[in-house]
């Protein structure tokens, strides 16, 4: 049940946080991860990519 009041942008942003951290439990369970410095270097092309760095 929901409450008297609430707002539809902010249930709408908590699903699909909630979706999102699920798939991110599932990929974990199957091992599709990507360790630290794997992720560090895709953050770094794409910081470059976007003139961020």
């Amino acid at each position: 049940m929901l409450p008297d009041n609430f707002n539809l942008d902010e249930l709408i942003d908590k699903l699909i946080f909630i979706d999102k951290v699920e798939k991110g439990l599932d990929q974990s369970l199957k091992n599709q991860v990507v360790s630290e410095s794997q992720a560090k270097k895709k953050l770094a092309k794409w910081l470059k990519y976007i003139g961020q760095s």
